[in-house]
């Protein structure tokens, strides 16, 4: 589309920068790269990994441990040493993964460059570089409109939605992006200096609010571990070594295991490797996370709302008929005044018009499409003097010409309060779910319905299995569209969406009252404006629902950008996919029940793995009390706490995480978590403490006592394994018996460097007795902790 400059010099400003030109600038630093990103470096994410505080715990314990002479309870450091390694490894391969598909995914400009315009990636462009803006497009720096009109919207900078009109000389602000029309604009700052990178940069030092339920409730779970092992470390240190008269280095390998025993060592670090699997899997999928936490999120949602074109059809339209009101009128048998000119007369004016526009989106596309197959639409092109490009809030464009202004878009708000003298002629076709568009021209009684354009798109094929997957898992769905309510609920009844038969023209929906009432009544909402986009779905987020908005068109960023969760189809416009946590890059919203899948494999089995990990922090803890407050030293050393936890928790924890899972989300994260865990949890320091109480009254030496304590535990981590993994099937039964197998290895061939003795034979009596008793002890304890959360 060409825009016609107003004067020589503008003409000579369009012919855009020469090669010359383009590397002088590049050279002098003055090109769009801006670092500004909020994912990490692989510095970042090898000292994210590596500084922590529990690795500056475990830093103090191995010098604790080498200063006592206690080399054998280092048997932790591998185990460390490998969760940091696997940590790094996983993020940086999820980074370079993502940083690929963003690659794919990145925005893109059409640049002016010695009087040709070429697409370029928005970085490669230079300060004083001529860019062409179309609707969709999102303003990549800083510029100055040099020819043409455009409707901007700068929500994603200041929150305000309404649209601003810019014309020649007008500055455009990086980050905003184009409603409708079209210009050419001259780049005035871009990278580090634009607006845009100036606010990211702000944003970016600002502490931000975790999203993710299970990382948050990880985080405060490492919160208050990491708080607690300090002071209670000095407790059993001062307990054993001047209460009890232990030697110094028993007191600090008695600490040191009590102290190693409550911290989660792996449960982040197998959370983040959750969630980087998660994403490189959706990733081979074409599926693009901008944030690898919001597959969480997506899998919790309860209300999935959609926009119509794009989502539950093609993004493609197409012109199904062109109709002269003359014609329509006929057909339905009606009287009066039918037109003033004839079919071709008309024809032609809808030529000049669709021609002349610098609207850039799908309708005008397929209207172009229909016109070139047209002979007689091709003459008599005429300029207008002047344009109102489409706008999504008007939702009609106009065109004045020699002999007056015309008028294209949605009838009911063309014709306004004249909207019933044309309803009925219409009906027809709105009812069998066509989109329709009024061609109209302004007279001095009013305004005079010329013709009408319908437009179709195919429902997607795989639309009803997708839709009926959602609604056996009780999403409901909420179609959110600028089109007629009742053309919209056509074609959402044709995609087997339920409740689509309840729809509402938003129009009437003129307060957030009003709104908040609608949200749990209806399935459909039609001619929506993007702001009523918005409000919705923060309705719906009072009413207390999840929600997610899926969308592909500029009209839908204030909504996703205030959503749960937010989804964009990679085929629409750039400004949407890069304002979305995710983006299908092959447009297909039938990978949706992918990412909920991914979601549900990420928190049930992270969750599940989590009570494993957490079984091992409160029996340290609990015990850590039990030692205290019964002025015995912990019975534990930190090699047989390593065996504990590498055969009952770590191992089979990874593995488990892997497992596909697509059960739904129950309840919240870290209850969930405890309701598996505190009984195990229970169960051992009963079971443990009993036993050490009994091996004072037989005066069983500290060796035994800790080697029947350590395989009791392990028993009773195996029970919980096998609670936790049921239903059981070949892949669970494998994990089980290959970690039970391999403890009994490291029993008999490493029984020394885990401190494993040979028992009395009143200790072997004494270990399986509470082993039979641990495992209808947790039988109990598990039926009571259910029945009491139940109650709550």
């Amino acid at each position: 589309m060409t825009i016609f400059p107003e004067d020589k010099e503008t003409e000579t400003e369009i012919r855009g920068l020469c090669a010359a030109e383009v590397e002088e600038r590049i050279r002098q630093g003055k090109d769009n790269r801006a670092d500004v990103g909020t994912g990490l470096t692989t510095a970042e994410i090898i000292r994210s990994n590596t500084f922590t505080y529990f690795n500056f715990i475990f830093l103090v314990i191995t010098i604790l441990l080498c200063l006592v002479g206690s080399f054998r309870n280092l048997t932790f450091l591998p185990i460390i040493i490998a969760n940091t390694l696997i940590g790094i490894i996983q993020e940086i391969r999820a980074k370079r993964t993502l940083e690929k598909m963003s690659i794919l995914n990145a925005p893109h400009a059409i640049v002016v460059r010695d009087g040709s315009q070429k697409q370029v990636a928005s970085e490669e462009l230079v300060e004083d570089d001529v860019i062409l803006l179309r609707a969709g497009d999102q303003i990549c720096g800083d510029a100055s409109v040099l020819s043409g009109e455009v409707m901007v919207n700068e929500s994603l900078l200041t929150g305000e939605s309404d649209e601003i009109n810019k014309t020649q000389g007008d500055e455009l602000l990086s980050g905003s992006f184009v409603v409708s029309g079209q210009c050419y604009a001259r780049l005035t700052h871009v990278g580090m200096d634009s607006y845009i990178s100036k606010l990211s940069l702000e944003a970016k030092s600002m502490e931000r609010t975790e999203q993710s339920e299970m990382i948050r409730s990880i985080n405060q779970l490492v919160k208050w571990v990491g708080i607690a092992i300090i002071p209670i470390g000095i407790v059993l240190f001062s307990q054993s070594y001047f209460f009890n008269g232990e030697t110094i280095a028993r007191s600090v390998t008695a600490t040191v295991a009590a102290v190693i025993g409550m911290i989660p060592e792996g449960l982040y670090l197998l959370a983040t490797i959750a969630l980087a699997l998660g994403t490189i899997r959706l990733a081979t999928k074409k599926v693009l996370l901008h944030d690898m936490k919001s597959i969480e999120t997506l899998s919790r949602v309860d209300v999935l709302c959609v926009d119509k074109t794009g989502t539950i059809t093609e993004p493609g339209m197409q012109v199904s008929h062109i109709l002269w009101r003359r014609q329509v009128m006929e057909e339905n048998g009606a009287e009066g005044d039918k037109g003033l000119w004839d079919r071709e007369a008309l024809q032609g004016m809808l030529a000049d018009y669709v021609y002349a526009s610098t609207d850039n989106n799908a309708t005008m596309d397929a209207l172009r499409a229909a016109l070139d197959k047209m002979p007689e639409a091709k003459a008599g092109r005429r300029r207008p003097s002047h344009i109102q490009a489409f706008s999504s809030a008007n939702k009609y464009g106009s065109m004045t010409f020699s002999d007056g202004t015309y008028f294209l878009g949605a009838p009911e708000f063309i014709m306004k309060d004249s909207y019933d003298a044309i309803a009925e002629e219409i009906a027809s076709y709105v009812q069998k779910g066509y989109r329709l568009l009024l061609f109209a021209k302004q007279e001095a009684d009013g305004i005079l319905p010329l013709g009408y354009v319908t437009l179709s798109n195919p429902i997607r094929a795989n639309a009803k299995e997708t839709f009926s997957y959602f609604k056996e898992q009780d999403v409901a769905i909420r179609v959110i569209s600028g089109d007629n309510p009742q053309t919209v609920s056509e074609v959402a009844k044709r995609a087997g969406i339920e409740g689509a038969e309840n729809y509402v023209d938003a129009t009437t929906l003129d307060s957030k009252a009003k709104i908040r009432d609608a949200v749990e009544r209806y399935a459909v909402f039609g001619r929506v404006t993007p702001k009523q986009k918005q409000l919705i779905v923060k309705a719906l987020q009072e009413a207390g629902h999840t929600v997610a908005m899926t969308g592909d068109g500029v009209n839908d960023i204030l909504a996703m950008k205030d959503a749960d969760c937010s989804v964009a189809m990679a085929s629409g416009s750039e400004a949407c996919a890069q304002a979305a946590q995710v983006v299908l890059l092959d447009s297909d919203f039938a990978k949706m029940p992918e990412v909920v899948y991914e979601g549900r494999q990420v928190v049930n089995n992270v969750g599940r793995s989590a009570s494993l990990f957490l079984v091992k922090n409160i029996f340290s803890l609990l015990m850590s009390v039990f030692s205290a407050l019964f002025m015995i030293t912990y019975p534990l050393e930190p090699s047989q706490i390593s065996l504990i936890s590498m055969f009952t928790i770590g191992i089979p924890g990874f593995l488990l995480a892997l497992e596909p899972n697509r059960e739904r989300i129950k309840g919240h994260f870290m209850r969930g978590v405890l309701v598996r865990a505190l009984p195990a949890g229970l169960t051992d320091v009963l079971a443990v403490g009993a036993l050490v109480i009994c091996g004072q009254v037989f005066s069983l030496p500290p060796e035994d006592v800790a080697t029947a304590a350590t395989l009791l535990l392990c028993v009773v981590g195996f029970m919980i394994l096998i609670k936790i993994s049921k239903p059981m099937s070949g892949i669970k039964y494998a994990i089980v018996i290959g970690n039970i197998a391999g403890l009994i290895f490291a029993g008999i061939f490493c029984h020394q460097l885990f401190a494993l003795s040979a028992m009395s034979k009143v200790c072997v009596l004494l270990m399986v007795v509470f082993a039979f008793a641990a495992e209808s002890l947790l039988r109990y304890l598990s039926l009571l902790v259910e029945k009491i959360d139940c109650k709550f």
